[in-house]
């Protein structure tokens, strides 16, 4: 060994490992080498990796919360429980964070634990985070974003701040993915301009961050709300590194949703508790019956969710099973796509429907399934 490595050896073993920063940390891996410095601080960083935090910042944009209260609701694990498995710092949530302001007796408050906007700055600054994105994000009016100021700043801005430095950003609901039911058609729509934080509707080139030219790796969680396992687990995945950030491409298909929860060639009506009344052809065509629930406008078949498997409520109950018919709401352009929500569709086509224009590939799969039934169900079989 060099002198000079010596001398940095001898300078790094009076160091307190786990207070060095990180520029400190890769300059010391880089002179010694990876197999050096791991064979002088194996025990703390071991240490260290027990004590890791991941970082996770939560926004809220325009939305109901129904996607955190959903989180809220989950049951093995929770989320206490899911936080400190993880070990995740969630810095910043602004349901969850306990209380903060910008005046305090009359006085502005200049501290990050008391005034959110300081605590997210500095944050930024830091890096070295996740970002989840809950609710969509107005572009209007004339792309200024002023549909949604908050602290004096856009709900735009804010994004584009906390995306610069993100390690990658999860949307979720079906709001953050594509606009959700802030941008349903209608005569202000175009003014709102609501989109998703990688997709406007099924646009993929109109996302807010292709707005805002930034280029992030991004998950979509769609759903109205979002099944608190499908929130958790993918979290899970990303922090662990389960989920590589290079490998995101290869794990979500083609509108950003992990296939493992939203399979492509499967839907919610394969698994809906109500199928066999629809194999035997016994519909309800009243609010309030057990029976299939396609006359009252059930998009199941075109929806790709693992709903039926997976339930809700601590997996005893899902919408279908609720007497609820399913309204797409995981699918991508989610509502206008699903839209009229409690109307029959069978009648104008399958292939004629809206929601044909959408996940093409993957509907293919869900009108043969569903065609399959419908030809059964004419035949009496």
């Amino acid at each position: 060994m060099s002198t000079g490595m010596k001398n940095l050896v001898r300078t790094l073993d009076s160091v307190d490992f786990l207070k060095m920063d990180r520029r400190t940390f890769m300059k010391a891996v880089g002179l010694m080498g990876a197999s050096a410095f791991l064979g002088t601080y194996k025990a703390d960083i071991v240490k260290a990796l027990e004590l890791a935090e991941t970082k996770l910042v939560w926004l809220h944009g325009s939305e109901c919360t129904g996607c955190s209260e959903s989180l809220l609701n989950a049951g093995n694990p929770d989320i206490l429980q899911a936080l400190q498995k993880l070990n995740v710092n969630l810095v910043f949530h602004e349901t969850i964070c306990a209380q903060q302001g910008i005046w305090n007796d009359g006085k502005l408050v200049n501290t990050p634990e008391l005034n959110s906007e300081l605590l997210l700055e500095e944050t930024y600054k830091e890096g070295n985070y996740f970002l989840v994105v809950e609710g969509s994000i107005p572009n209007g009016p004339n792309g200024s974003g002023r549909y949604l100021v908050i602290g004096n700043k856009t709900f735009k801005e804010t994004l584009g701040e906390a995306a610069k430095n993100a390690i990658a950003v999860i949307a979720v609901g079906a709001c953050a993915c594509w606009g959700g039911i802030t941008s349903a058609d209608s005569d202000v729509a175009k003014d709102t301009d609501y989109r998703g934080v990688a997709f406007a509707k099924t646009d993929k080139n109109k996302g807010m961050l292709q707005e805002l030219g930034i280029d992030k790796p991004v998950i979509n969680i769609p759903g109205c709300p979002a099944h608190p396992d499908w929130i958790l687990l993918t979290l899970g995945a990303v922090i662990l590194g389960k989920i590589k950030l290079d490998d995101i491409p290869k794990v979500v298909d083609e509108f950003g949703r992990p296939k493992v929860f939203y399979p492509p060639d499967h839907t919610v009506h394969e698994n809906c508790p109500r199928r066999g009344y629809y194999d035997r052809g016994e519909f309800d065509v009243e609010v309030g019956g057990e029976k299939c629930l396609w006359k009252l406008g059930c998009k199941a078949p075109y929806s790709h969710a693992d709903c039926g498997i997976r339930r809700w409520n601590g997996s005893v109950s899902m919408c279908t099973q609720a007497g609820g018919p399913c309204i797409a709401c995981v699918e991508p352009g989610w509502p206008d796509i699903a839209r009229p929500l409690y109307v029959e569709r069978e009648d104008v086509g399958i292939a004629g429907t809206n929601i044909d224009t959408i996940a093409k590939g993957a509907v293919v799969g869900a009108a043969v399934v569903a065609g399959v039934h419908a030809v059964r169900r004419m035949k009496g079989e």
